[in-house]
């Protein structure tokens, strides 16, 4: 199913987005309106306990605070400009944010609860050779109301305000594994998961969320320290001559400095052990050899492997590894002890699976441009005529 929804044109509001606010923030601001700390609490249990998306929904406020909030404030999440579920459940929204820039969102249902796939930038700056977002320019960072306002918007798209109990909650967990690297993003992304985290708002245990990187060393051990969210390191190779022709942050960050990082990853353990990412190219990185560098790479790290059947994507160069050359590769890794699943594509579809995110924010069509040209024209005249 592919629903596209109207952009529209709402002219600029220049009153503050209370969502993305920290809770000192939040506080500071309700105060510049003189309004008293424990307003703070009651807002924030308004918009993320109870997914309020008006100043009139605050019913235990009083009519003249509701107003006066609304002259000052606004509740706004992404728009929506596209939404799309695959046939097997998993669920796509294009988000479009203020300034017109778009960034795709992904549910992952599994059979009682699933991920939501966040993004933390529009488009991205790395260029791994097998992603097709790494063939999207950046284009800025995503602010923390553009990041916690994707898990709201799925949560509105399920119905799941006010905050479920874990034993109840569809959308159970966060991965920051959509477009961007969120470690080139950290303080808005730490901003938005402490949102998540707090116990009196949408109430995400740190152990339900995972937050995929790269390989930027200088913020690995920081992530662990300020967040302690699960890590996820997309590896794709076990040796750099490989690792830095596919990915070439490998070059500035290269994989001995990679692994200690991971070593002295804070909170890492048998019982939280780092996942390493790893997508299958054929005649790339899926041999038996690959296997056992592998084993030798990340000695003495609590960790997993969840490998990749890589998805295809219009213009790529690369294959995937054909199922009996992925099923040994899985089985080498086991045999030494290493959990090392196979992961159930999911979304191919639509365009949902993992490397395929792309928006086609960096350019306009033809026609919408030209709409948007003749309205830019037209104001132009209407304001010359005053």
């Amino acid at each position: 199913m592919d629903t596209v929804f109207s952009p529209g044109a709402p002219p600029a509001d220049t009153r503050t987005n209370l969502i993305g606010l920290s809770r000192e923030a939040l506080t500071a601001a309700l105060l510049e309106v003189g309004q008293k700390p424990f307003r703070a609490k009651q807002v924030w249990h308004w918009l993320y306990h109870r997914g309020a998306t008006s100043f009139a929904a605050m019913t235990d406020l009083s009519k003249d605070l509701r107003t006066k909030l609304e002259d000052h404030f606004v509740v706004s999440r992404p728009g929506i400009s596209r939404e799309q579920t695959s046939s097997d459940g998993t669920r796509k929204w294009l988000m479009e944010f203020a300034d017109g820039q778009k960034a795709e969102t992904v549910f992952i249902p599994d059979i009682d609860r699933g991920a939501v796939c966040i993004s933390s930038q529009v488009g991205c700056t790395l260029t791994c050779r097998f992603c097709h977002t790494g063939t999207q320019r950046l284009v800025r960072n995503l602010t923390p109301a553009e990041i916690v306002g994707q898990f709201m918007v799925a949560r509105d798209s399920y119905g799941e305000w006010p905050t479920p109990t874990d034993e109840r909650r569809m959308l159970s967990n966060i991965v920051l594994m959509g477009m961007g690297e969120p470690l080139y993003n950290f303080d808005n992304v730490a901003t938005a998961m402490k949102i998540v985290m707090a116990d009196d708002g949408i109430a995400l245990g740190k152990r339900r969320i995972t937050l995929s990187t790269s390989g930027v060393v200088p913020e690995i051990h920081r992530a662990g320290a300020e967040l302690g969210v699960n890590l996820a390191i997309s590896l794709h190779a076990p040796d750099d001559d490989t690792r830095s022709m596919i990915m070439p942050i490998n070059k500035k960050y290269p994989l001995k400095e990679l692994m200690q990082a991971c070593r002295d990853y804070p909170g890492a353990s048998n019982a939280r052990r780092i996942t390493f990412e790893y997508v299958m190219l054929k005649g790339i990185n899926d041999t038996t050899a690959h296997a056992r560098a592998l084993m030798k790479l990340v000695k003495g790290i609590p960790c997993k492997f969840n490998l990749i059947p890589f998805n295809p994507w219009p213009g790529t160069p690369y294959e995937c590894s054909d199922a009996a050359t992925v099923e040994g590769f899985s089985q080498t890794l086991f045999e030494a002890g290493f959990s090392a699943p196979i992961r159930t594509p999911r979304g191919r579809d639509i365009l949902a699976a993992c490397g395929q995110l792309k928006t086609d924010s960096e350019k306009l069509s033809a026609r919408e441009k030209r709409l948007r040209e003749s309205e830019a024209a037209w104001a132009e005249k209407e304001a010359a005529l005053g």
